[in-house]
């Protein structure tokens, strides 16, 4: 079975937030396969399904973004999924807004939540799908940024975003991380530099 964590913060008042992009992707996954992220498992909101003819469960950390792996380690080892099975879905402000990098492996790059991921499940060769956020132009606080609300522009092309990064999650899992990475790394608009 795959798994596939979205990272986020739970409440209300983070939901529009660009921390939150993990999140909305395993909701637009839900919503698209019909599978309902409500069953509370070891401090994560789950649900089971299935995309392109895969057993999927679906997962949204409640421990807050930091502590993401104190919540997907047990996760993982109550239902034996395997570490090549597992997906994880989060923003990323190292790349810029509108751009996603899909990473078979590698280090969490500076990101808090994938930082727990990886020290809680003892490896670095975890699927990863980064969402760019960077906003282009200088941050006072790369905290605050996480946290405020989306900006309108941003909001405007959101649903396409969160499409996008849906698909590249039934991609990985239809045909696997190599195909997802040539069909789906992207470059933000705008951009003629490649993404780190």
């Amino acid at each position: 079975m795959f798994l596939v964590a979205g990272l986020g913060n739970p409440g209300e008042e983070y939901v529009h937030t660009p921390h939150n992009l993990g999140f909305l992707v395993v909701d637009r996954l839900a919503e698209r396969h019909q599978i309902r992220v409500t069953r509370k498992d070891f401090h994560a909101l789950t649900g089971v399904g299935e995309i392109e003819g895969h057993a999927v469960m679906l997962a949204k950390p409640q421990t807050f973004m930091n502590l993401s792996g104190t919540s997907l380690g047990p996760l993982i080892e109550k239902h034996a999924i395997e570490l090549s099975e597992l997906i994880v879905v989060y923003d990323e402000l190292d790349l810029p807004w509108g751009a996603l990098k899909i990473k078979p492996k590698g280090s969490a790059a500076g990101h808090n939540g994938m930082k727990s991921v990886i020290a809680n499940l003892g490896s670095t060769a975890i699927t990863r799908v980064r969402l760019g956020i960077h906003p282009g132009h200088p941050l006072d606080s790369g905290k605050d940024f996480l946290l405020s609300p989306l900006r309108r522009a941003q909001k405007k092309e959101l649903d396409d975003f969160i499409d996008y990064g849906a698909d590249a999650v039934r991609s990985i899992i239809a045909e696997g991380v190599e195909k997802a990475m040539t069909k789906f790394n992207r470059r933000a608009q705008g951009s003629n530099t490649e993404e780190a």
